[in-house]
């Protein structure tokens, strides 16, 4: 059975997030505020670590208490020097030299990413 891991690219969230606590590892168990969001929805940010599946570990990942998906931060990807850049169908994330770090695509209206497509690409570009 494989599991399918989904993320979606969010240019609202100021930081990665997650409500899966059981991925998390390096775990910070401090409550750092409340989140709110699109549907008026507030929920408590329990802590922080880093996200880890297989080879592949996303820094600095809060963890949103009752949080049903996991969101990538495009600000918080672009504050590690990395670039995202969006086509009709598709986006990308980049260093600042323009090399093609991770490409993943549009359904539905909303970019997403599962971690399968990460493994396949270059991990680096999410340690940092």
């Amino acid at each position: 059975v494989v599991q399918i891991v989904l993320w979606y690219l969010d240019s609202g969230c100021s930081k990665h997030m997650t409500g899966d606590r059981s991925q998390l590892v390096n775990f910070v168990q401090k409550f750092l505020g409340t989140v709110k969001f699109g549907n008026d929805h507030v929920a408590k940010i329990m802590g922080y670590g880093d996200y880890q599946i297989g080879n592949v570990t996303i820094s600095q990942v809060y963890y949103v208490e009752g949080l049903g998906h996991n969101l990538f931060s495009v600000g918080q990807f672009c504050d590690s020097a990395l670039e995202v850049a969006f086509r009709q169908h598709t986006f990308f994330i980049l260093n600042l030299d323009g090399v093609d770090l991770l490409t993943s695509s549009r359904g539905n209206n909303l970019y997403t990413l599962s971690i399968q497509d990460i493994m396949a690409s270059s991990p680096k570009c999410l340690l940092s």
